[in-house]
Formats: C-alpha cells, structure tokens, sequence
C-alpha cells in the first residue's frame, strides 16, 4: 500500500494529498544541474594543463594520464575565475592575487592589478601600468623574491628601469645561479651583492609594505565580495582609490 502524506494549501483550505513521487522532477533536475557544474569544473581543470606545441604537457612528465586532472585537483563552482592559492599563515583559500605599485614619496598605490596566477607573474604589466597612470616608467623597481623569473627579467631588460628583485629570502646564502643558462639572473644575483643593490633592496620594506597593511588594519578590507575576474579586480582598485583618498586626506591635514 502507498504511503501518502498531508500538507495544508494555503488560507487553511482542506488537506490534499502528497506523495514523494511528486517531488521527483525537481530532484532531477536539482542532479542534472550539479552533475553539469561538475562537468564543466572537470573540463576546467583539465584545460588548465601547460601544453608544448604538440599538444603534449609541458614541464616534464605526467604523473598521471595526461587529460585527467589529478585526484586533489580542485575547482571553485561559484567563482571559476579564482584559484586555489595558499594562506599566509596556514591553509588554502580560492583567490586572486592582487599587485601593487607604490611611489616612494607618498606611499601612494600609482598602479594595481590582479590577476588568478599564484606566483607573482605580473611585473611587466604591473610597470605598465605605472607608465599609463603617471605617463612615464618609474626611474626603480623595487620587488620581492616572487617576481623572481628569468622570463621577467627578460621582459625588461629593454626598459628604462634599474630593476632590483630579490633571489630569495634576506639573509640566507643563494644558489650559486649558471650565467649561460640564466644571464639575467646571474646579472641580478651579482647586483644585489653589490652594496648599492643591497641598499636599494633593504627600502621595499618601508615602502611597499605599509599600503597591504592599511587596507587591512585601517580599511579593514579582509576578502572580495565579488566574483569574476574582472569584477574581482576593479574592486581592487577601488580599494586602493579609497586608501589613496584616506592618505591624500591625512597628508594634508597633517
């Protein structure tokens, strides 16, 4: 015998009978929905694998089947744009990685950018936009061991810009970095040995840390309320121009 239930209709009418086969449809539908979303993370993940120009994966072998992404390989439903990137402190967040320029007078963000790359990859568009912000190239480049990337270095060899980046952490000894294979590096590795390389290096601190410190503390920006790249980073540049305003206010009261 069928088991039936009771539900009120609405305004108090007479009880009408209710099977659970009633809600099958949209249990189905709910299924195909998920198992699309699904589908589509999977197809992401899979397209994000470096391929060289015979189709094959870059960076030496597979560790698995090439096309089927790796068992942790993990996707974001509500935000594909974002990426999987470690916490500072402890664990993994979905982020975006946000750039920031800042001029070493005011402490002034001159230039942002964001994008869902986890090693800091954009030096070059992040100068350019310093160029298109202020209308010339900043006379230095002050950056951390992040932007270390021969490809980088590479990129602005041609630049009206004495770059300095760091190789790795202050005070511990670097590995000893092959001219032939890596000239640009080499060339850097010899410039921050020099005192004049050292002393530029030791000024990041005090000029590009302070502004991520205020948006956190004084702002108390923590985390995006948007999705999508593109949205993601236009309100990171609203937040800079919110930090910008705040400083420009305190500089002239002060």
């Amino acid at each position: 015998m069928s088991a039936f239930y009771t539900r009120y209709a609405g305004g108090g009418a007479r009880n009408q009978p209710f099977h659970p086969l009633m809600m099958l449809p949209a249990e189905i539908e709910r299924r195909e929905v998920r198992l699309k979303a699904i589908t589509e993370a999977r197809r992401r993940l899979e397209q994000r694998q470096p391929r060289g120009g015979n189709g094959r994966p870059e960076g030496g072998r597979c560790k698995h089947e090439f096309g089927v992404p790796e068992a942790k390989a993990q996707d974001n439903f509500t935000d594909p744009d974002s990426r999987i990137m470690k916490r500072a402190g402890d664990g993994f967040d979905a982020s975006c990685n946000a750039q920031a320029a800042v001029d070493d007078t005011a402490h002034l963000i001159v230039a942002a950018e964001l994008g869902n790359n986890a090693a800091d990859a954009q030096l070059l568009p992040t100068l350019q936009a310093v160029k298109a912000n202020t209308g010339e190239w900043p006379r230095q480049g002050l950056a951390d061991a992040g932007y270390r990337s021969e490809a980088n270095f590479e990129q602005l060899a041609g630049l009206p810009i004495e770059l300095v980046v760091a190789l790795g952490r202050e005070g511990k000894s670097l590995a000893q970095v092959e001219p032939a294979a890596h000239p640009h590096t080499a060339a850097m590795a010899a410039k921050l040995q020099a005192e004049a390389g050292k002393t530029a290096w030791r000024r990041r601190k005090w000029l590009a840390e302070p502004p991520n410190g205020w948006i956190q503390s004084v702002l108390g920006f923590c985390q995006f309320s948007l999705r999508g790249l593109h949205r993601v980073r236009a309100e990171s540049k609203l937040v800079c121009l919110a930090l910008n305003l705040r400083r420009m206010g305190a500089m002239q009261a002060a």
